[in-house]
């Protein structure tokens, strides 16, 4: 099989150009249409030729015998990481979007209605996007409880009413009762305390209470947190339109993914825990991982502040989207979002 790196430049043209085809069409592309549509200076033997080497190396598959290709998910992958150009917004798309936002900017609940409508409109897709969870939530008191050998279960609560769960492997086997001694020295001395005062605070512990006491500041820097309140939708009709989900369940799966929040938990924990606030990350098919997104793809981003409150939001449509554009919109609303949650967050303390 050709490795990815090793696609001559003809080859890596074919592939975005079937990529880019298959997204406006939703019609197998053959070589004889790249030919003519796209004015290439090689004949179709050629580019079918080509086609053909991109399909046995996993870009391209033929659904039928007679059709033309597809990319598979191989392809699309390749392509946004390696193929797609980013594009801002029209200006004038811009300019409405902000003007909206503006006036919406004193009402939480109107942010994300409207960062949600966006989104959807904008990349024609399904949206998502969470209430901003405070990042000054105050540590409350953590649990350790011993599962087998060196391995521990961490329960550690927030007094906004957040629940991280952690499994840590600590570097010697301890007993329950050690546990509890740990566990009760920590809630003692942090009961009430923010993460800045986590940080700031070194108090003189036991070596068993230091080392929890900074997991537990990784697990409150790193964790997206429970999701708050509502998670805010819209677009789904976008997905129910397109045509390979007419006669298919798939769509129905993936709506699992919006509306079950310990799915979307998940998701988020895994596909965004190392994620900047404002990096966006694109996830193709469901990545080994959830059978629900097989045939879908997301691009999701963090919005906020990293000292006051941040969020989450997103498009999901199927591996057959405008990545372009999808990237475009959700990197505009979140730094729009960012901007909002800076202003009146940090100043409202």
């Amino acid at each position: 099989m050709m490795n990815a790196a090793k696609l001559t430049e003809r080859q890596q043209l074919i592939l975005g150009l079937v990529v880019q085809d298959y997204v406006e069409r939703a019609q197998p592309v053959g070589s004889s249409h790249l030919v003519r549509h796209y004015g290439l200076d090689v004949s179709p033997a050629t580019v079918r030729n080509e086609m053909s080497a991109l399909a046995d190396a996993g870009f391209l598959r033929q659904p039928h015998t007679s059709a033309g290709r597809v990319p598979t998910e191989a392809g699309y992958r390749f392509f946004v990481g390696e193929l797609m150009h980013r594009t801002d917004l029209p200006e004038a798309t811009k300019h409405t979007i902000s003007h909206q936002f503006y006036q919406a900017r004193h009402e939480v609940g109107q942010w994300m209605k409207l960062a949600a409508s966006v989104l959807a409109s904008t990349s024609m897709a399904a949206s998502l996007v969470t209430l901003p969870q405070s990042r000054r939530a105050r540590f409350k008191h953590v649990e350790l409880i011993l599962t087998s050998g060196r391995q521990v279960l961490m329960v550690l609560v927030l007094d906004d009413g957040q629940v991280i769960q952690q499994m840590l492997v600590l570097k010697e086997s301890l007993g329950q009762e050690q546990l509890s001694r740990a566990a009760a020295e920590i809630n003692g001395l942090f009961s009430g305390k923010t993460l800045a005062a986590l940080n700031e605070s070194r108090p003189d512990v036991g070596n068993l209470a230091d080392d929890i006491i900074k997991l537990v500041q990784i697990e409150l820097e790193a964790n997206p947190g429970q999701l708050g309140g509502e998670v805010f939708h819209d677009g789904w009709k976008n997905v129910l339109s397109e045509p390979e989900f007419s006669a298919t369940d798939a769509a129905q799966r993936a709506l699992r993914v919006l509306e079950e929040r310990p799915l979307l938990e998940d998701l988020l924990a895994q596909t965004m825990r190392s994620s900047e606030i404002g990096g966006v990350q694109v996830l193709i098919g469901g990545e080994g991982r959830w059978e629900e997104l097989n045939d879908f793809s997301l691009v999701l981003a963090r919005y906020g502040s990293a000292d006051a409150a941040r969020g989450f939001l997103g498009v999901m449509g199927p591996m057959r989207m405008s990545y372009s554009r999808a990237v475009s919109t959700v990197d505009y609303v979140a730094g729009l979002l960012s901007d909002i949650v800076e202003e009146t967050m940090t100043k409202s303390d």
